[in-house]
């Protein structure tokens, strides 16, 4: 079976940031087959406590008309926490993949109380990543998690 592209991509920006010397978190945004933004967790990189991957995807797609959104997919290769999922509710992006929720499980019943529909991949390249960074920097991964 071959590999969601969009996923695929979300993975691409999580390995960035491990290699940045950041947490191996991505995300994508993709409107009518195109990935129209991209970003990864930089909150180490950037010193910013809101840097997380799908913030940071938001971001970088730059400011987008509403009905861009409402018609968006994010891929994210972990589950958004609170603040992501807000993000995503607010901007009423209708659709996120989520790459696996085992090690972090975020805010999936909010954005699925919002009508938002959450399919989550339990992708073993995202469960790799996530498990061998907690393991490696529990410290680290604390923070950002808020713990």
């Amino acid at each position: 079976m071959d590999r969601d592209p969009f996923l695929e991509a979300a993975i691409a920006e999580a390995r960035q940031s491990l290699a940045e010397g950041g947490i191996p978190i991505g995300a994508v945004l993709v409107h009518e087959g195109r990935i129209i933004g991209r970003g990864h967790n930089c909150r180490v990189q950037t010193g910013s406590a809101i840097d997380h991957g799908e913030t940071n995807c938001l971001r970088n797609a730059g400011r987008l008309p509403a009905r861009v959104y409402q018609s968006s997919t994010i891929y994210s290769t972990l589950s958004p926490c609170p603040m992501c999922s807000g993000a995503i509710v607010l901007y009423k992006i209708p659709r996120v993949i989520v790459g696996e929720n085992r090690t972090f499980l975020g805010a999936e019943e909010y954005m699925r109380a919002n009508g938002i529909e959450v399919t989550v991949a339990q992708d073993a390249e995202c469960i790799r990543l996530m498990t061998e960074f907690v393991q490696a920097n529990p410290q680290l991964w604390n923070e950002d998690i808020g713990v």
